[in-house]
């Protein structure tokens, strides 16, 4: 299974990370600054109600009691977090924290009743994490991590120097 995680793979998960950024870019983009999420939450809350709700009692709770309250937070959180999301997948910088951004996203849009393209945007973000640093490969974080790295590698290096033994009696 190596094979998945090496250069010659790294270019079909290059072109799967910059296809999911563009959709989240295309998402957020709009939305900053004119995003209201009020009708929404009060659909999901809707949706969990009746014989046939399709979203789940607990979910709509949450709405009810911390989103609905807090809707000014996620009418800023949500299309910052989809611009911010896709500038990440599309460089291949924080790709990881980006990645689960996204999986965290669209996992709260189906929880909410929606089903649209979050099925097919949270499988290509879950099949970009298995894919682990080829997902990076050829973006920003291939030479961030490794930067990264080694500063810290070279501070923990002159901290172990710095230590000096006790003195014994």
């Amino acid at each position: 299974m190596t094979f998945l995680k090496g250069p010659k793979m790294a270019v079909i998960w290059t072109v799967l990370r910059v296809w999911l950024g563009v959709q989240w870019l295309q998402a957020g983009i709009n939305k900053v600054g004119v995003f209201d999420a009020t009708g929404f939450l009060h659909g999901t809350i809707a949706k969990s109600q009746g014989e046939n709700a399709i979203v789940k009692g607990w979910y709509a709770t949450f709405v009810e009691q911390f989103a609905l309250p807090n809707v000014e937070l996620f009418n800023v959180l949500i299309p910052w977090g989809e611009v911010l999301v896709g500038i990440g997948l599309i460089l291949g910088a924080a790709t990881i924290p980006a990645l689960l951004a996204a999986a965290f996203m669209n996992l709260n849009f189906l929880l909410a009743g929606t089903i649209s393209t979050n099925p097919i945007l949270y499988t290509a973000a879950m099949i970009l994490l298995f894919a682990g640093a080829a997902s990076y490969f050829y973006g920003v974080d291939r030479f961030a991590v490794k930067y990264i790295k080694e500063k810290m590698n070279a501070k923990k290096a002159t901290n172990k120097k710095d230590v000096k033994p006790a003195p014994v009696h």
